[in-house]
């Protein structure tokens, strides 16, 4: 790959686009949560979709899941709805299908910045940030490295930055500078004061989700009934396929079931290793794992705001390596999409690939990924921006480049592009110049030019030789210069002063506690 382009102030035409004014380093479209416009792509027929719901059912009926959590195996023995032997638990369908009923079609996430509330479900689409990579990899390092905390704050900036993005996952680079036992005490705290977007809470042992809960209620200026009230923040767990929920994760799934926040479950499952080798198969066994989650949050608080994920693909059968962003991949997550609305629950996809740098295969991967999830009816779209190596590099150029993919997406949802009135039929314009002229110079033109077409802030439209004359700049170091750009003008939102030293005693008051254990 090229090396990254040396700093320099630019001018002029759509080289221009990463001039500094201020913090508008780039010329972005507005926050706006796009509404998905478009009939979902569904490729199973009416028999299709009764065949994988009776194939997930079978699975928690006659199979049935390991639940590694005494508590959780006590809430659902109680319930008299299931069958349990040791850790293993059955439970009938009928009992399955008027839990998960309980479950809203759609809730809302309300942050500390309530212009930021977020609706999960329905037709309404958002997307998150990369999540959970150990390792970093950009130009100026030229490889890979573990991630530190000024790294980061780097990701929660652009975060931040991006109207794109529209809630914040668990740390977009682990900082392994810091110690694990506080780890979650400092992220959040940057999380919370470097953002102002919906965050997130790992289920990893009792003390970082109840810290994570009451640093949100902290930073909202809430009190405990208020946050309680309804979301404020969310979780995601995995199962640990095939067939298992682990110890640490579902404890954190009922804590935050009783305090009524954000749950999502999404299986991670990879046909030909930890699933069937077939899609039908793996989407059925994902469907159990996950629904048996939304079972549980239901009989601790009915009505629990829950959403169903998928991250289901396949593995390169030569090496065992993780693919993603594959034909399969798409086809599972459309299908995942047909099953979650059979179910009444909101949908959660992922915006992944499986290149190593920021190049072409990770944009075609990730473009698959992102419009699987968008023609699924996907509301949450996790992972979107900054994801490489199957989850095991934060890169801040990945991250730039993805977003001018989701601004895509926002754009080709606008309404305006499918509007038929009269002035968009245009008629009278195409009268006006008929054959003999051309449309630059009318006044319907002019009118419109500057908002008719979407404006890339990161692709270069220019011919080769504009291009080369410029420098020669491709892709990937563009969005290196803009990112650098972004990180050197970067104002955080505002927050309440007394909030912000609310929040800073509470960290200081649990890192002198010792934290959080590191063994689970």
């Amino acid at each position: 790959m090229a090396e990254p382009v040396k700093r320099r102030k630019r001018s002029g035409g759509r080289a221009g686009n990463a001039q500094r004014r201020g913090v508008a380093v780039i010329e972005q479209m507005p926050w706006n949560p796009p509404v998905n416009t478009d009939r979902p792509v569904e490729p199973l027929d009416a028999d299709g979709i009764a065949a994988i719901h009776d194939g997930a059912m079978r699975i928690l009926e006659e199979i049935g899941i390991a639940f590694l959590n005494p508590e959780a195996l006590e809430i659902l023995r109680a319930s008299g709805g299931c069958d349990i032997e040791g850790e293993t638990v059955r439970m009938g369908r009928d009992f399955v299908m008027e839990m998960i009923a309980k479950a809203p079609r759609q809730w809302t996430i309300t942050p500390r910045n309530p212009e930021r509330q977020l609706t999960i479900g329905g037709r309404n689409m958002v997307f998150g940030n990369v999540s959970s990579p150990p390792n970093y990899w950009d130009m100026s390092l030229g490889r890979k490295v573990p991630g530190n905390r000024e790294m980061c704050q780097t990701l929660l900036k652009l975060s931040q930055y991006f109207n794109c993005i529209h809630f914040i996952g668990g740390y977009p680079v682990e900082p392994q500078d810091i110690h694990a036992s506080v780890r979650h005490l400092d992220v959040l705290y940057d999380k919370l004061t470097l953002t102002d977007k919906v965050a997130h809470a790992y289920c990893l042992g009792p003390e970082r989700v109840e810290d994570v809960m009451e640093m949100v209620r902290i930073a909202g200026g809430l009190s405990h009934e208020a946050f309680e009230a309804s979301p404020h923040m969310y979780t995601n767990i995995n199962s640990t396929s095939p067939l298992k929920h682990d110890y640490p994760m579902l404890d954190g799934w009922m804590r935050v079931a009783r305090r009524n926040q954000g749950l999502v479950v999404t299986p991670f499952t990879l046909a030909g290793a930890m699933a069937p080798v077939t899609m039908a198969g793996a989407v059925a066994q994902s469907l159990a794992e996950g629904l048996c989650a939304v079972v549980l949050a239901q009989l601790i608080r009915p009505g629990a705001a829950c959403a169903i994920g998928t991250f289901t693909s396949n593995v390169d059968m030569k090496s065992g390596a993780p693919a993603f962003g594959t034909p399969e991949y798409m086809r599972a997550t459309q299908m995942t999409g047909q099953l979650a609305r059979f179910y009444g629950l909101p949908m959660r996809a992922s915006g992944v690939c499986a290149a190593n740098v920021p190049d072409g295969q990770a944009m075609w991967e990730t473009s698959n990924s992102l419009w699987s999830g968008v023609q699924a009816g996907a509301n949450m779209i996790y992972h979107a921006a900054g994801w490489l190596e199957g989850g095991l590099i934060a890169s801040p150029e990945k991250f730039i480049m993805d977003c001018e993919i989701i601004q895509h997406i926002q754009r080709y949802m606008d309404p305006a592009l499918t509007a038929t009135g009269p002035d968009e039929i245009a008629f009278d314009a195409v009268r006006e110049v008929g054959d003999q002229g051309h449309f630059f110079g009318i006044q319907h033109t002019q009118d419109r030019y500057t908002t008719a077409f979407y404006q890339p802030f990161l692709s270069d439209w220019r011919n080769y030789e504009a291009w080369e004359a410029a420098g020669g700049v491709w892709t990937a170091q563009r969005a290196h210069q803009i990112g650098q750009d972004i990180i050197e003008s970067y104002e955080p939102p505002p927050m309440d002063e007394s909030l912000r030293e609310e929040l800073a005693g509470f960290v200081e008051r649990r890192k002198s506690e010792g934290g959080a254990p590191t063994d689970f």
